[in-house]
């Protein structure tokens, strides 16, 4: 039987570098955020006379470029990020313009939210001048949203307060959930294990999703990602605490036995790796079908489920048994080795 104990520290230090290199990432490559975070524009537009598909290869192979350069270039500095997909189920597309309010700023170092305004109003009618270059087609702008640099931070700082929170709140829950679980054996490293996995998987796969998207702009950090996170918590949670749930059932057996600490946890992994892994690749099949197949506006939303779905599995059976281990042993000298 393969001993993840034994193993463990190979599995801490593949953690620690990933960890490491996703802390980096986002300083070597930049982070690539949506519109909802920075500041932008978002167009709806109706599509009629062509296919909607048709439309969407022609403005990323050309019209969002020439719609850009045909603009003043103190207007076109102001236009940053722009990226269009179909709208599911109805024959509309979406183009969403973000916008560097920094490069619209004056001599006093304040910023000239007039030129902002006038950037966004300018590059929309632009692009519906190239759409109406298009033989055939009737393309009409029906939804104009317009999401200020100050809402995106706002949501920013929301959403990483709520990964926060989360992580805390559940981790104080385990600590309620297993108080008392072992005579004579502390409880809290279940708790402190829960807040390192969740804090482990979050930042790897956001790490991933950064270096994914530096190679494939379309994929930006936004409020997709920051919901998927979420999920993803919840997700790695409930497998975490069914291994540890088997922990603590075998450790009360295994004391009763006079079984090694070591051995218990072991047993524990091998008790519940199958039905994780079964799991996982259910989940996995999932997303792959909906990354595949369904619409490009949650292809963002799919990848980072699955980034965190695959790390989230690793760290459950290979990180957070293994670190009850050390932990409970730091923790309660009179345990058994």
């Amino acid at each position: 039987m393969f001993s993840f104990i034994k193993n463990r520290k190979v599995f801490y230090i593949f953690a620690l570098v990933l960890m490491f290199v996703s802390l980096l990432l986002p300083w070597t490559l930049g982070v690539n955020q949506g519109i909802d975070m920075t500041g932008g524009v978002q167009i709806e537009y109706s599509v009629d006379g062509v296919s909607k598909s048709q439309v969407i290869k022609l403005a990323k192979s050309s019209l969002l470029q020439k719609a850009e350069s045909s603009l003043p270039e103190n207007i076109s500095a102001i236009i940053t990020d722009k990226n269009i997909y179909g709208v599911s189920g109805v024959d509309s597309i979406i183009v969403e313009t973000g916008i560097d309010e920094s490069a619209a700023k004056t001599d006093d170092g304040s910023v000239d939210f007039t030129l902002v305004e006038s950037a966004k109003q300018s590059f929309a009618a632009a692009l519906q001048k190239e759409f109406n270059t298009i033989d055939q087609a009737q393309i009409k702008q029906t939804r104009y949203v317009n999401i200020g640099a100050s809402f995106g931070d706002y949501i920013k700082s929301s959403g990483y307060k709520s990964l926060i929170g989360v992580i805390i709140a559940i981790s104080l829950y385990i600590l309620y959930a297993f108080r008392g679980s072992i005579s004579g054996m502390v409880n809290w490293p279940f708790s402190v294990v829960t807040a390192l996995t969740l804090f482990h998987d979050v930042i790897i796969a956001f790490g991933l999703y950064v270096l994914i998207s530096f190679f494939f702009p379309e994929f930006k950090i936004d409020t997709f990602f920051i919901t998927a996170m979420l999920t993803v918590l919840g997700y790695s949670i409930n497998d975490t605490i069914v291994v540890m749930d088997r922990i603590r059932s075998n450790l009360r057996d295994g004391h009763k036995k006079g079984h090694a600490f070591k051995k218990v946890i072991d047993e524990s992994i091998h008790d519940t790796i199958r039905r994780s892994l079964f799991t996982s690749l259910t989940v996995l099949i999932v997303l792959l079908s909906m990354f595949f197949f369904g619409p490009d506006s949650i292809r963002g939303f799919t990848l980072a489920l699955m980034l965190g779905t695959i790390v989230g599995t690793y760290s459950s059976i290979c990180i957070a048994a293994p670190l009850l281990y050390d932990m409970i042993l730091s923790g309660n000298k009179k345990t058994k080795k």
